[in-house]
């Protein structure tokens, strides 16, 4: 489905935080889900009866998106989240935590998150800028002396690395990332490498050379990344089941596990140990999507004590466009333009009813899971997609989920009053 409708002010001022189960009647795999819709606070029986209506409507909808997914054999097993303003308006599990196994996935399933892990390590960067114990030009070299290009070392900064324009071609050392060489040994590494551009100029996306910023963090701080995004981030956002080590990970009960699809079926495959030890910041977070909503909260412009409005606008202003026509999230419909931000994608879209339009998004994949997640600030509204295999569902389950919110938030009272009432009948 992608349906791209506006949505009239009066349904988008009703959302609150008011949460209930689901339990899917679709026999294919059971459902965990919950749903907040609020309207203004009325104590007539019509208004009451107009707000369960709209929180089956979306309950369904969605529900029915991932049932055909697995019915389909798209996907093990997903979580969503859906954030509107400071309300959670929607989270839920669907399918099996292993496809070998009954248990299913909840909304309080913990998956690893991959390189949507790049948005925490853009933040947590700038909460230090607020502290006022790193800067957004600080020179790498002088916080890794290791660190050496073939070319222009010295003028590489903290934000080249955070915004993939160090000049370093596509995926640099990631096999060496993966393999738990020492970030040290491979900043000095780079060097052997041709730059293809002059820092700033050129996005070529990094893994080995983002994850410096996470050492960076633990130079000044004297503080392991794992304590220090405990404490600056989980902490005070309460995200008590998000993790950034692999002992924490397979440790906890409620956990999705990676599938590969093998002779057309899927089939779980061990949890490895790749970014834990050397590159939390470029693919090392676990979270359920419990967190991931609270996160969303956060990214929304909510609980601005954990850092400034105006250091998260420079973590979301774009630095560089991102060339091309290839990717997946250039094809989703409208697409204008895409660019990277400090840890974060910047895509711009453009249709008849909406105008141009802004998407905060970042995409990730470790160890065959999949995420998405992605703030729409015209909307005030936050999605994550979490998944426990490499589907490609993910490529456009982002734009899917946004259009079946707002095509339900867009339906006007008396037509979703008529619709209830003919299924009485």
């Amino acid at each position: 489905m992608k349906i791209y409708v506006s949505v009239p002010i009066m349904y988008l001022m009703l959302l609150s935080a008011l949460f209930f189960p689901l339990v899917s009647a679709n026999p294919i795999e059971p459902v965990n889900v919950s749903l907040a819709i609020a309207f203004p606070d009325k104590t007539n029986a019509d208004k009451d009866k107009i707000k369960r209506l709209y929180k089956k409507k979306l309950e369904n909808a969605i529900t029915t998106y991932f049932n055909k997914a697995i019915y389909k054999k798209q996907i093990v097993g997903a979580a969503v989240s859906i954030v509107k303003c400071d309300s959670i308006i929607y989270m839920g599990g669907y399918g099996k935590r292993s496809s070998s196994r009954k248990d299913q996935i909840t909304e309080e399933t913990v998956f690893r998150i991959g390189s949507v892990s790049k948005g925490f390590a853009g933040v947590l960067t700038g909460i230090h800028v607020d502290e006022g114990l790193l800067n957004w030009n600080g020179k790498i070299k002088d916080y890794i002396p290791t660190f050496q290009l073939s070319t222009k070392t010295n003028e590489v900064t903290l934000s080249h690395v955070l915004s993939h324009t160090a000049g370093l071609p596509y995926h640099s050392f990631t096999n060496l990332v993966e393999d738990g060489v020492a970030l040290e040994t491979i900043a000095s590494r780079f060097k052997n490498i041709e730059s293809i551009g002059n820092p700033g100029e050129v996005y070529s996306y990094q893994n080995a050379a983002f994850a410096l910023s996470g050492r960076i963090i633990e130079r000044i701080t004297g503080k392991s990344f794992e304590e220090v995004i405990k404490k600056k981030i989980f902490e005070p956002l309460e995200m008590s089941t998000a993790s950034t080590d692999y002992k924490t990970l397979v440790s906890t009960s409620n956990i999705a596990y990676p599938h590969r699809k093998r002779y057309g079926r899927w089939k779980a495959v061990k949890i490895n140990k790749k970014y834990y030890n050397n590159a939390i910041a470029a693919g090392g977070v676990n979270a359920s999507v419990t967190d991931m909503a609270k996160w969303m909260r956060f990214l929304l412009g909510n609980n601005q004590d954990v850092m400034s409005p105006a250091t998260m606008n420079t973590i979301f202003n774009p630095k560089v466009e991102v060339e091309g026509r290839s990717k997946y999230y250039q094809k989703w419909k409208g697409h204008e333009s895409s660019h990277y931000g400090l840890g974060w994608r910047i895509h711009t879209f453009s249709d008849s009813l909406d105008g141009e339009t802004k998407m905060i998004h970042h995409g990730g994949h470790v160890n065959s899971y999949r995420s998405e997640i992605a703030i729409f600030p015209e909307e005030d509204l936050g999605i994550t997609v979490l998944f426990n295999s490499p589907t490609k569902l993910a490529r456009n389950v982002i734009p899917e989920i946004h259009a079946i919110v707002k095509e339900v938030m867009n339906i006007p009272e008396e037509e979703i009053i008529e619709e209830s009432e003919a299924l009485v009948l």
